[in-house]
């Protein structure tokens, strides 16, 4: 199975949406703002709105999967300003006075196409983009699969132990030949993952 990542942004956000909406809004109609703050619980209209003017400014980020023209999945990274409201905030930040340059925040796969590496493709996508935007330290929060809405992989620090925050670092793409560019090199309509990035990938996933 290939994919083509492409960004979040203006002219991906009609297919972001359409994602969304065949996942009934997403965990409820969350509309991916829970990570930003300010979401509704009440009115997932006000949380579509929010996120969509977030994109459209540039203070949003996400590496697509699509798979021929449907986007069918994502994985939302940003500056801890920009996704700030992970879970236990408070303990995290006794423990970790540095932040981090990004977190990965929600990596979510729409129904029908789980357990088909689309939520690799997705976190792959993530680190491609962090290193156009600059790189630097990356820190992610994963759950176990099993204590999770299906779908989701990356949603905070586990209460009880701190091996969930995971981190590895990125080197800008200017310094790496390897990132920012297709994995393989596109000879088709989408990407594969690289023995390097999938390295990279089990540093994530791992903690090593």
């Amino acid at each position: 199975m290939t994919y083509e990542i492409r960004p979040l942004d203006a002219s991906t956000w009609d297919a972001f949406a359409a994602l969304v909406e065949r996942n009934n809004g997403v965990f409820g109609g969350c509309w991916c703002m829970g990570f930003h703050g300010g979401l509704s619980r009440r009115d997932p209209g006000l949380n579509k709105t929010a996120k969509q003017q977030r994109v459209l400014g540039g203070q949003a980020h996400a590496a697509l999967v699509f798979d021929g023209g449907d986007c069918v999945g994502w994985c939302q990274f940003g500056s801890p300003q920009e996704v700030p409201a992970i879970k236990n905030r408070a303990a995290y930040e006794r423990d970790r006075p540095v932040p981090p340059d990004w977190r990965i925040a929600c990596n979510f796969v729409g129904k029908g196409h789980r357990r088909q590496g689309v939520a690799t493709a997705a976190l792959a996508g993530a680190l491609d983009l962090i290193a156009e935007l600059g790189g630097g330290t990356v820190e992610g929060y994963p759950e176990s699969a099993g204590s999770v809405a299906a779908g989701f992989l990356f949603t905070g620090r586990s209460r009880r132990t701190r091996r969930w925050v995971l981190s590895v670092i990125v080197r800008s793409a200017s310094i790496a030949g390897w990132c920012g560019r297709p994995w393989p090199p596109r000879e088709g309509p989408g990407h594969q993952i690289s023995p390097i990035r999938s390295a990279t990938l089990s540093t994530m996933r791992d903690g090593r």
